[in-house]
């Protein structure tokens, strides 16, 4: 067996460069953000290293004429062994080494990759810098595309650093004064270190957040943080605020807001910024807040949460697994403590999210115990409170599963019992679930257990129950005797849900609506259910005059006046989509025909 040679691994260093510098980050203004984040912790590093006597402060000055870009810190400027250890070594970043020495939370870098983020935006960049450590010696450090640099002797000046950027024309905006204090607003509202633009009195980032403020007067404080979300809310107006505290496993500090917005149940609109030891790291960070939470938005900070390489996103470690679960329980705190103390935007936002609160309150006993006699579901009389429709139920919930009106609205606008809209968003699972807290029954109409107990089959003879068939039924239809209240209603015509199902799916149309995937799926389904029956005639025999068609049977024929207002009364009964052959405008017919048989009798 011959001797395995042992070969060094090749680098290409152009293409580790063009990776790194123009592939890691979603966007080039990135670059900013690295180089402020590189000037913090420079900062820092100097108080860490050298003590507090001196003044930290960050000054961003763009030339948009000469299109270059400053970045100056009063930090700890670097030696020329830092520069070729550090500056120029991709993957080697002294912060890291720092943060091992003195764990400071303070410190933001951690792989060594921002300073490549300039070479993006830049033809040429320039590092002019001075230590603490040999504070008469300033050097130049100069490079184009950061696979070769030079380095060498400048003039005097004070300790610190400022990197320039000769930008490329399509980032000489990144120069304009404006566009650099709405960017560095953006990154740095929450960075301990002034931040300022050119030659500006006021850093800004000069206003720090709410939760790091001395607690004063509550409706001042509910003002300053209000204030502080409309700042950073680019859609929506917030109408309350919640605190963001920490818990077991993380140290997530910050503010969430209910959006002063109508949503459905489906809507989406989460967004959270989240700011690692003051930098914002990702301003969409969605995932931290529960699936339900669509109407809410919010601002965190933490230190122990860990960044991606490209510093936009966060990894998925057990720290953010716990800062999602506090972050879930401040807000269902703060909804609590909101319907407590501030019963006003308590009604604004049960009034603008019912309808995704309802989806919510399915998600946590918490949620569905403070929202359940609080949110409304739609019915055919409107939208109403469970313990409504409870109590004028009797005890029963009553649901329609169709998505038109039918013979649920005919039958139960008789009885005065409001139905609610089982096909809307979460209307029905929340009816559920308070039947189950606070007792009662749930009837599911257009459902074969449903209809059961609405209907309840009654004896009859086989000869009644033929005459029946013949006078009142249309093909496809099956009469079924029963007794239900009103006494006054005669006859109600119930789809068959599943046979309407079945010609749904297999209809042509569904080819062009339905993958194909799902579609055959849904007809190995259909392919089961029987659909001989189009509906069933529930016909009512507490009703007088289907008692009078029974007992003057022999003397009453399918012509009989009467016997046609029936017949046309099933289809005025049975409502919007009930699938009849014949449809409303025969059944007008046969009513017509019948009102001037009777009519003619008494002539």
């Amino acid at each position: 067996m011959s001797t395995p040679e042992i070969l060094p691994t090749q680098v290409d260093l152009f293409g580790l460069m063009t990776v790194l510098g123009e592939h890691l980050y979603s966007t080039p203004f990135v670059a900013l953000r690295e180089l402020v984040q590189n000037a913090h912790d420079s900062c820092v590093r100097r108080r860490l290293e050298q003590g507090p006597d001196f003044t930290p402060e960050i000054r961003v000055v763009g030339d948009p004429a000469a299109g270059t870009l400053e970045v100056r810190d009063a930090g700890a400027g670097l030696t020329r062994d830092e520069i070729v250890r550090y500056l120029a070594t991709v993957g080697a970043g002294y912060t890291r080494k720092l943060r091992e020495q003195h764990g400071s939370d303070d410190l933001i870098g951690l792989f060594g990759l921002g300073f490549l983020s300039a070479f993006v935006i830049a033809t040429r960049v320039a590092v002019t810098t001075s230590s603490y450590q040999s504070p008469d010696t300033t050097l130049l450090y100069q490079s184009r595309t950061g696979e070769r640099f030079s380095v060498e002797a400048a003039p005097p000046r004070p300790v610190g650093t400022t990197v320039t950027l000769h930008l490329k024309d399509n980032f000489r905006e990144l120069a304009d004064p404006e566009v650099l204090r709405a960017r560095l607003t953006h990154y740095c509202a929450l960075l301990p270190l002034p931040v300022f633009v050119g030659d500006d009195d006021v850093a800004v980032n000069a206003e720090p957040p709410p939760w790091r403020a001395e607690p004063g007067h509550p409706a001042r404080d509910r003002q300053a943080r209000l204030a502080f979300a409309r700042r950073h809310e680019r859609r929506f107006d917030p109408i309350c605020t919640f605190d963001v505290r920490p818990q077991d496993g993380t140290d997530v500090r910050g503010l969430l807001w209910i959006h002063d917005a109508a949503t459905y149940g489906t809507s989406d609109n989460r967004n959270l910024h989240v700011f690692v030891r003051g930098m914002l790291l990702d301003d969409d960070a969605r995932e931290l807040l529960p699936p339900w939470a669509g109407f809410v938005s919010g601002a965190l900070e933490s230190a122990r949460l860990t960044p991606t390489a490209s510093r936009e996103d966060l990894q998925r470690d057990p720290v953010y697994r716990a800062t999602a679960a506090a972050v879930t329980e401040s807000l269902i705190d703060g909804l609590a403590g909101l319907a407590a103390r501030e019963p006003e935007a308590w009604r604004r936002v049960l009034m603008r999210h019912n309808e995704a609160l309802l989806g919510a309150a399915l998600c946590d006993d918490r949620l569905f115990e403070l929202l359940a006699d609080e949110l409304t579901v739609p019915t055919s009389e409107g939208d109403l409170p469970v313990a409504a429709i409870h109590k004028r139920g009797g005890g029963k919930l009553y649901a329609s599963l169709s998505p038109h009106g039918g013979f649920e609205e005919v039958l139960f606008r008789a009885l005065r019992v409001p139905v609610v809209v089982g096909t809307r968003y979460g209307a029905l699972p929340f009816g559920r679930r308070w039947v189950e807290r606070r007792g009662g029954a749930v009837i599911e109409l257009g459902t074969a257990a449903g209809n059961k107990r609405v209907f309840p089959p009654a004896d009859l003879a086989e000869d009644d129950q033929a005459l029946l068939s013949d006078m009142l039924a249309r093909p496809g239809q099956r009469v079924i005797a029963t007794r239900f209240a009103p006494a006054e209603l005669p006859l109600v015509l119930v789809p068959d849900r599943e046979a309407e199902l079945k010609r749904r799916v297999e209809s042509d149309a569904a080819d062009k609506r339905i993958s194909q995937g799902a579609l055959g799926l849904m007809r190995l389904f259909t392919a089961k259910i029987d659909a001989a029956t189009d509906a069933d005639l529930y016909v009512n025999l507490d009703n007088p005059a289907i008692q009078r068609l029974l007992a003057r049977r022999s003397a009453i024929t399918a012509a009989h006046p009467g016997v046609q207002l029936l017949r046309a009364l099933v289809a005025f009964v049975a409502g919007a989509g009930a699938g009849q052959a014949d449809g409303l405008q025969t059944a007008l017919g046969e009513y017509g025909r019948a009102v001037c048989d009777l009519l003619n009798q008494g002539t």
